[in-house]
């Protein structure tokens, strides 16, 4: 694998602030004159969105096993028509939510082995690890309010359904994971101002990108 870019993901569990800091970081980028993309997961490409939909929407009973091989089937379709090209363009690349996602929704909260994630996920990325992934951290209280206070939140998707004991354990997945990479994941307490989590955001993106 040879990557001249730079692989950046956005992670947290719901309602914590994903989609406003990476409409921040994209006016950064444009700000400042660097190229670009920024992309979702699931989703991103044709075949990712039609699982997206199926995974955020389907009524279906689905397992945690399912769910994550559907999960690294639309992930391993994205880093090869959409992560693998773009870095190899030497272009920054944002992703709002990656592989980490999996480790803490169907490994950490979904009870599939830890060992069992990383081997179908390490084929799934092919390689491609990020190098640096903020995680937005909000506890499960602060996450309800939010969601109930904004009309365009108020409708849980399938994932966000599954209640306090679920989402709590995706986030203390999420520390732990943040705690075994400390070389790639940062924590941001998202319950700062928005303007506060972004100068955190903003500081060390600058860092990683003086290695460029």
């Amino acid at each position: 694998m040879k990557k001249k870019g730079l692989l950046i993901s956005f992670e947290g569990g719901e309602a914590c602030g994903k989609g406003t800091q990476i409409k921040k970081i994209k006016q950064y980028f444009e700000d400042n004159n660097i190229d670009y993309l920024i992309t979702r997961e699931p989703g991103g490409t044709e075949v990712g969105e039609q699982l997206r939909n199926l995974l955020l929407h389907s009524k279906a009973d689905m397992s945690s096993e399912v769910e994550f091989l559907i999960f690294s089937a639309s992930r391993r379709q994205i880093v090869e028509k959409v992560i693998a090209p773009a870095l190899a363009e030497g272009k920054v690349v944002v992703l709002d939510r990656f592989y980490d996602s999996s480790y803490a929704y169907q490994g950490y909260a979904g009870n599939i082995k830890i060992e069992d994630v990383k081997a179908i996920t390490d084929f799934a990325i092919a390689g491609y690890e990020t190098d640096l992934t903020f995680l937005l951290d909000v506890d499960y209280d602060e996450a309800m309010r939010r969601k109930m206070s904004d009309e365009n939140l108020k409708n849980l998707d399938r994932m966000e359904s599954k209640g306090r004991e679920y989402h709590e354990n995706v986030r203390a997945g999420y520390l732990q994971l943040a705690k075994d990479n400390p070389h790639r994941i940062f924590v941001v307490d998202a319950l700062q101002t928005q303007e506060a989590v972004f100068e955190c955001i903003k500081n060390r993106l600058e860092e990683e990108l003086k290695k460029m």
